[in-house]
C-alpha cells in the first residue's frame, strides 16, 4: 500500500524535474490510468482462477522491476517522456491484475469471525500510507534526489512480492466442470448483474467517487482564494485523513445490526463538506464536515467489503471486486476533469450544490432497496445466505 501511494507523487516530481510540461505530465498519469480501467475485470479473473497470493507476486514483482528502470533511468540523466509513458502503462497493468487479489487472500487467511477486524486494519494501513506517500517521496526527493526515491520505492514492491508470495493460504476449490477465460470474464459479469444489491450499491459509490473528485478540486480553489490560502486547505485536508483513520478504526468496534444500512449512510454524508465548500463556511466548519465525511467514508470502506467478503463465493469474489475497484477508478478522475471546466461556466456553488445532491440521493436512495434495508452481517456459525437477486424481487418497489 505504501509503494503504490508512492508512485503517483514520484512520477508527478519525476516530470516536473526532467520536462516541466504540463502535457507531458498528463499524459504519463493517463498512460497509468487507462490499463487499469481496461485490465481490472481481467485481473478479477485471474485472481479467481489462480492463488491469489501468486497473482499479487506476479503484479508487486512486476511494478518493483519498473520503478527500478525509472529509478536507473532517472539517475542516467536520460529521461525519455515516451519511456516513462511506456513505464507507466506496465504499472497501471500491474495494478489492475494485483487490486482483486485482496478480497480472495483476505478470505483465505482470517477466518470469517475475524474479518471485519482484519479490514479495519487494512483500512487503517491505507489511510497511514494515503497520508504518509506524499510526504516520505518530498523528503526523500529533497534528501537523495528522485531518482533513488523510485529505487526506494521498488524494494518495497520487492519486499512486498516476497511476502505476498510467501503466503500459505485455504485453497478454495472452483466448481467442477470446464470452465474458459472468457466464460469466467463473462460470468463476472453475469454476478455482478444478478446481485442488485451489490451493483446498486457500486453506481453509489461511483457517485461519490465522482462527487470526491468535484471537491478535490474546487475545495483547494475556494480555500486558497477565498478563505486564507494553503493553509485552510491544509488543515480540512488533514482532518479528514484523521477522520478517515478513524472510521476504520471503529468500524469492527460499533453495534452495526444493518451493514448496507450504515454505507448508505456513511456515503451520504460526503455532501456536507460539498455545501459548507459551497457557501463558503469558515475553514473550521469545512474541516469539522470534511472530518465527519471522511469518518463516513471509513466505516464505509471497512464494512463494505466484509459484506463483499460473506455474500460472494470465494471462487467469484475477485471478480466481484474488481467491477467495484473498477468503478472508484473510473469516477473520481472524471470528477477531478469535469469540475473546473463546469464551475467556469456556472459557478463554484452550483457544481458543489449539484455534487451534494447527487451523492445524497445516491446513497439514501439505496435504502429504498428490501434487501438494503434488511442484510445482515453473517456470523461465523451461519453459512452465508442466498443473495436476492433483482428478478427475485422484482415485486419491491
Amino acid at each position: 500500500m505504501l509503494a503504490t501511494c508512492l508512485i503517483p507523487t514520484a512520477l508527478t516530481l519525476a516530470v516536473i524535474h526532467s520536462t516541466g510540461s504540463a502535457g507531458d505530465l498528463g499524459l504519463v498519469l493517463a498512460c497509468e490510468l487507462i490499463p487499469q480501467l481496461v485490465l481490472l475485470p481481467i485481473g478479477g479473473v485471474l485472481a479467481d482462477r489462480q492463488p491469489p497470493q501468486r497473482v499479487a507476486f506476479a503484479a508487486d514483482l512486476v511494478r518493483g522491476l519498473v520503478q527500478l528502470a525509472i529509478g536507473i533511468e532517472l539517475l542516467a540523466g536520460t529521461v525519455n517522456i515516451l519511456h516513462l509513458s511506456v513505464l507507466s502503462v506496465i504499472t497501471g497493468a500491474a495494478v489492475a491484475i494485483g487490486t482483486p487479489t485482496v478480497s480472495p487472500l483476505v478470505t483465505a487467511v482470517v477466518p470469517p469471525e475475524a474479518r471485519l477486524r482484519a479490514n479495519s486494519h487494512l483500512g487503517t494501513a491505507r489511510g497511514i500510507a494515503l497520508v504518509a506517500g506524499p510526504g516520505i517521496v518530498g523528503v526523500m526527493v529533497v534528501t537523495i534526489g528522485v531518482g533513488w526515491s523510485f529505487v526506494l520505492t521498488a524494494v518495497l514492491f520487492l519486499v512486498a512480492a516476497t511476502t505476498l508470495g510467501g503466503l500459505k493460504v485455504t485453497r478454495h476449490e472452483r466448481p467442477a466442470g470446464h470452465s474458459t477465460f472468457l466464460k469466467d470474464l463473462a460470468e463476472g459479469w453475469q454476478v455482478v448483474r444478478s446481485h442488485r444489491w451489490f451493483w446498486t450499491n457500486l453506481v453509489g459509490h461511483g457517485i461519490s467517487n465522482l462527487t470526491a473528485g468535484v471537491l478535490m478540486t474546487l475545495g483547494p480553489l475556494i480555500a486558497v482564494r477565498e478563505l486564507g490560502g494553503d493553509t485552510s486547505w491544509v488543515i480540512t485536508y488533514q482532518c479528514g485523513m484523521v477522520g478517515m483513520l478513524l472510521g476504520a478504526y471503529l468500524a469492527p468496534r460499533l453495534s452495526i445490526p444493518r451493514p448496507l444500512v450504515a454505507t448508505s449512510l456513511g456515503g451520504a454524508v460526503f455532501a456536507l463538506p460539498l455545501l459548507t465548500f459551497a457557501v463558503p463556511a469558515p475553514t473550521a466548519v469545512n474541516a469539522a464536515a470534511y472530518f465527519v465525511a471522511m469518518l463516513g467514508l471509513g466505516i464505509l470502506n471497512t464494512v463494505w467489503q466484509t459484506v463483499m467478503q460473506q455474500q460472494f463465493e470465494p471462487h467469484t469474489l475477485a471478480r466481484a471486486d474488481s467491477y467495484d475497484a473498477l468503478l472508484s477508478f473510473a469516477a473520481r478522475p472524471l470528477g477531478l476533469a469535469l469540475a473546473a471546466p463546469v464551475a467556469a461556466t456556472t459557478g463554484n456553488a452550483a457544481v458543489l450544490v449539484v455534487a451534494a445532491v447527487l451523492v445524497g440521493a445516491g446513497s439514501l436512495g439505496l435504502l429504498a432497496l428490501r434487501e438494503v434495508r434488511t442484510m445482515g452481517f453473517v456470523t461465523h456459525e451461519e453459512t452465508v445466505p442466498e443473495t436476492v437477486t433483482a428478478a427475485e424481487t422484482a415485486d419491491d418497489h
